[in-house]
């Protein structure tokens, strides 16, 4: 296989991937330019296995199989069969293989597109069956309305053969709709095509638009893609067609495949907009790492349940800090948010907990209420507190705390402290009442577990007291100002007044994530914790190392995950830009940027 394809950023399944021909093309694309730029499709000398008619690679007169649609066929007509470009195989979605190639066109799309369980299903077989750094190619289908939908489930190269028939059929499309051209007495576009006055607007001017609308789709969809915000996009553009909505439901439902391809964290806002939010894979991985990886470490302070803020993070808000100056840190503060769930003060920072905004409105839906109940109950099945101080307000949140009260699994004790308003003087002067007696908390104690808490969410449970210590042990110092920590190792020729010894990692205030040192790599490898691996071929890398020079990496390994990066010659300590299983399957791209670097 050639290096004709290329991934260089991914959003969820959705991928911008580079097609390397005379004119390099960004995916998701149109395939129509390089199927004429190769006189018609994909040339060259290159062998197809021995008795594999679903091979194409493609040469003239290769027989294609069974049920390939007459406009597939014809698409793929040589003219010059000299030209070297990028391989392509036609395969069915069941019975895909790996056959060497660049691109692998689903010849059985037209049966399962616009069928959202069919479609999820063939999609998902195929791609767990394919390389991933190949090109998934689907023809005959692609429109403006649903390529938004293909992009998202993982769909790379389209073509513009059913848009062009529909045009030529009198069918008007848009990216919300599909109109007869009839109906309209004005077109809802600015294309050149339909620059012609209505009157002259003919069926091939229809055609010319049907395409320029899915080229200008294919353009927003690379957007959102590089600003990691697709699947915002499609949340709404998925209401304009019913299989559109089943299908985008469909891959919700397949946890597996959409958050092995989801980055652990990006720069990209969470718009918690409609009910699906609840079901994204940022919002479910956070839920599930508080309620399984991370540990409440103030055994000696009671709960204290807060509301949520529109400023994030929730402690660079006025009213979280009037709740402090109420607390006073004699009670461990967790916030409870929608779509979130519950955010303990130590991962307000962590991705996405600081990085979303939710259409507030003071109503609260059953699936929010719902959703947000499950978590808390979850979080406190795990965690022991002597009590719970609710001070939230008569609404959801006061609701969500009730529900969870009078669930027999939850053995603590629940008070409320609010009256009115939780910022009230009333209020805030309930909470510190409560709160007498209660014994405060130090600085030092908050900072070594946060990122004791840190370690947890991101390796894995028990983390962060394998790694950095557990209650007592005094190896492990803090510096710096919250939210720039600095994880230390002590010194053991200094004494326990001394500096500060090796430096093992820096808290990342961004998105609440640890970055390691070479030093805090080596702890982290010889330590307990789950280590996140990837094994390279004996080279020394710098700057990053790319796919072709992995041996092997961890499964659990996601796109923004801290790594270690061990061969014969190196071991280094980097970011991950691949999951795990890509950095094993793939033959090209870079599987993991490198921070530090020691030769052996």
């Amino acid at each position: 296989m050639t290096d004709y394809f290329e991934v260089h950023e991914r959003d969820g399944a959705a991928r911008l991937g580079e097609l390397r021909l005379a004119d390099p093309v960004t995916t998701p694309a149109l395939a129509d330019p390089f199927l004429e730029d190769a006189g018609s499709l994909w040339a060259g000398d290159r062998a197809v296995p021995d008795g594999d008619e679903a091979a194409l690679t493609v040469l003239p007169h290769r027989s294609f199989p069974a049920g390939t649609r007459e406009e597939v066929r014809e698409s793929f007509a040589v003219d010059h069969p000299d030209v070297d470009y990028p391989s392509a195989a036609v395969v069915d979605s069941a019975g895909a293989r790996d056959v060497g190639a660049d691109a692998y066109l689903l010849s059985d799309a037209s049966g399962f597109v616009g069928h959202g369980e069919a479609f999820r299903d063939a999609v998902v077989s195929a791609k767990e069956a394919l390389p991933a750094d190949t090109a998934l190619f689907l023809s005959g289908v692609a429109t403006p309305l649903n390529v938004a939908v293909l992009a998202y489930a993982g769909v790379d190269l389209v073509d513009a053969t059913l848009a062009r028939t529909k045009g030529t059929e009198g069918r008007y499309l848009t990216a919300d709709a599909e109109h007869f051209l009839e109906d309209l007495d004005e077109l809802p576009c600015a294309c050149p095509a339909c620059a012609t006055p209505r009157d002259e607007f003919t069926r091939a001017d229809c055609a010319v638009h049907n395409v320029n609308a899915l080229r200008a789709e294919l353009r927003r969809v690379r957007e959102r893609i590089r600003a990691g915000r697709l699947r915002d996009y499609v949340e709404g553009q998925a209401r304009h067609e019913q299989w559109l909505t089943a299908a985008f439901r469909e891959f919700d439902d397949q946890w597996g495949y959409v958050e092995e391809r989801t980055p652990l964290m990006r720069d990209a806002e969470v718009t918690a907009a409609t009910a699906e939010t609840l079901d994204r894979v940022e919002i479910r991985r956070f839920a599930d790492r508080v309620t399984s990886r991370y540990r409440n470490r103030f055994t000696d302070q009671p709960l204290v349940l807060v509301p949520c803020s529109a400023t994030k993070p929730y402690s660079d808000s006025q009213s979280h800090g009037q709740f402090h100056d109420a607390i006073q840190w004699r009670g461990h503060t967790v916030s409870m948010t929608s779509p979130i769930g519950v955010v303990p003060q130590e991962l307000e920072t962590t991705y996405p907990a600081q990085h979303y905004d939710a259409v507030v409105t003071g109503d609260w839906s059953e699936d929010e209420i719902g959703f947000v109940s499950e978590v808390l109950r979850r979080y406190l099945e795990r965690n022991d507190y002597s009590r719970v101080i609710a001070h939230v307000p008569e609404d959801g949140y006061r609701e969500i705390c009730e529900r969870v009260a009078s669930d027999p699994a939850v053995d603590v004790p629940f008070e409320y402290t609010c009256v009115g308003h939780p910022t009230s003087d009333e209020s805030l002067g309930e909470l510190n009442a409560t709160l007498q007696g209660e014994p405060a908390y130090s600085k030092r104690e908050r900072e070594h577990n946060t990122v004791r808490a840190l370690a947890d969410y991101l390796l894995g449970d028990g983390a962060g007291d394998d790694l950095f210590g557990g209650p007592g042990e005094a190896d492990i110092r803090t510096t710096g100002r919250y939210p720039k920590l600095q994880v230390w190792g002590d010194d053991p020729d200094a004494g326990r007044e001394g500096e500060p010894g090796e430096q093992l990692a820096t808290m990342v205030p961004q998105y609440g994530t640890l970055s390691f040192t070479l030093a805090g790599a080596r702890r982290w490898a010889e330590s307990a914790a789950p280590t996140k691996r990837v094994e390279i071929d004996p080279f020394v890398p710098h700057g990053s190392v790319l796919a072709p020079g992995v041996v092997d990496a961890d499964d659990d390994i996601r796109v923004g995950d801290e790594v270690v990066i061990e061969g014969p010659k190196a071991f280094a300590v980097g970011r991950a830009e691949m999951s795990g299983p890509e950095m094993v399957d793939s033959t090209r791209g870079v599987a993991s940027e490198v921070r530090h670097v020691d030769e052996k």
